[in-house]
């Protein structure tokens, strides 16, 4: 199990992004309470702020580059602020702001490659700017307001999740962008990206309790379901060098997934008048109803084989943890039949942070999990147990 090092408490408000500092014991937080702290480890064990700095609106997110130590906070008027912290961090200096949206920001990223500021608000815009100049080099509009947000610097494309459960791919330039494509797959909105340059994959959470890997680079169109969440996605994170995917949710859970294995897309589900297995016609059949003298029953999928089959044929529940299903699903009487002891074995361990979380930061070096929640409490966690 992960081993909680630490709790960082004094926040008034939500604490709505973090991040652990590298090569520091130390944490930035950015809270609702309109403050941004930084927080060091004392002689104690605890956490106290060496930086607390009031910002003239809620903050809404930031990100943080170790290299430049630079700070860029989003806020809930639209302004991002942009701050050097000083190498003891103890204390950050304003180096410019620029007004990015017209309503809240909803995620920043700091790209030190391109010197782009790149950014989604809630007024269903992404734009980009120039981190030297502060000048605007351009935007985007969404179907939504975009909560999710990853770059690829090789390709330099851009991916936004919405609330519409869409992913938009651009190609930026200097000051341009072209629409690349759309993803689709999720039933409720995007809540939370995350990008392997490595494996070209593209991870989405949403708020329909799934995650998708959408394997861009293998250029076949695979999409892989993961369902291990009993509420919201909230927030994904990857470590690159085992291979695992964390996931937590709004549910409390942080779900480690093993991605090293071969997984198989779920089936399309199956359109039928009729139970595929027993042929007794369903509910909305009026013909094979009244000819055969029998009643409709309600039409249920098979999650292994998407066959349309009534409750009867489909009577058993199985975990088919290779097709993203951790929980047990519906699945009918003979695939439940062929499914082994081996093919159950799950690929993801289960752990309860025992908070809402709406944030996690993991620092790979060190094995580390930040977990931010609605309780206005960070938790610093030991995953090394877990991933290894």
């Amino acid at each position: 199990k992960p081993l909680l090092l630490n709790k960082v408490e004094g926040s008034q408000e939500v604490v709505n992004m973090a991040a652990i500092v590298p090569k520091e014991d130390g944490v930035i937080s950015v809270s609702e309470d309109r403050t941004v702290r930084v927080w060091l480890k004392r002689d104690s064990g605890q956490y106290w702020p060496s930086i607390y700095h009031a910002m003239p609106s809620p903050c809404s997110c930031m990100s943080f580059n170790p290299e430049t130590r630079r700070l860029s906070i989003g806020l809930d008027n639209g302004t991002i602020s942009e701050f050097i912290l000083s190498e003891d961090y103890n204390k950050m200096t304003l180096v410019k702001s620029y007004q990015a949206h017209q309503s809240r920001v909803i995620m920043i990223l700091f790209v030190l490659e391109m010197e782009w500021v790149l950014s989604t608000g809630q007024d269903k815009h992404f734009t980009w700017h120039c981190s030297e100049s502060g000048q605007r080099l351009g935007g985007y509009r969404t179907s939504a307001g975009a909560c999710g947000l990853q770059f690829d610097v090789e390709t330099r494309h851009v991916f936004v999740g919405d609330h519409s459960g869409q992913v938009t791919i651009l190609k930026l330039e200097q000051e341009s962008c072209s629409l690349v494509t759309t993803f689709k797959g999720h039933t409720g909105g995007v809540t939370a990206l995350c990008w392997d340059p490595i494996q070209r994959v593209l991870f989405s959470g949403s708020s329909d309790h799934s995650i998708i890997m959408w394997d861009i680079g293998g250029r076949k169109g695979t999409a892989i379901e993961l369902q291990g969440h009993n509420d919201k996605v909230q927030s994904l994170s990857y470590a690159h060098h085992t291979r695992q995917l964390i996931s937590c949710g709004a549910d409390g859970g942080i779900v480690v997934w093993n991605m090293d294995v071969e997984r198989q897309e779920t089936p399309e589900w199956l359109d039928s008048d009729s139970c595929q297995k027993c042929d007794q016609p369903f509910f909305w059949n009026f013909k094979q109803m009244w000819d055969s003298k029998k009643i409709g029953l309600r039409q249920h999928h098979c999650r292994k084989c998407g066959k349309a089959v009534c409750g009867k044929c489909s009577s058993k529940r199985s975990s088919i943890p290779l097709m993203g299903f951790e929980f047990e699903v519906r699945v009918c009487d003979s695939c439940h039949e062929s499914i082994t002891d081996e093919e159950r074995a799950p690929t993801a361990t289960f752990h309860d942070s025992k908070h809402n979380i709406v944030h996690v930061h993991f620092d790979a070096t060190r094995g580390w999990l930040l977990t931010s929640g609605t309780d206005k409490v960070i938790k610093l966690w030991d995953m090394t147990p877990v991933v290894s």
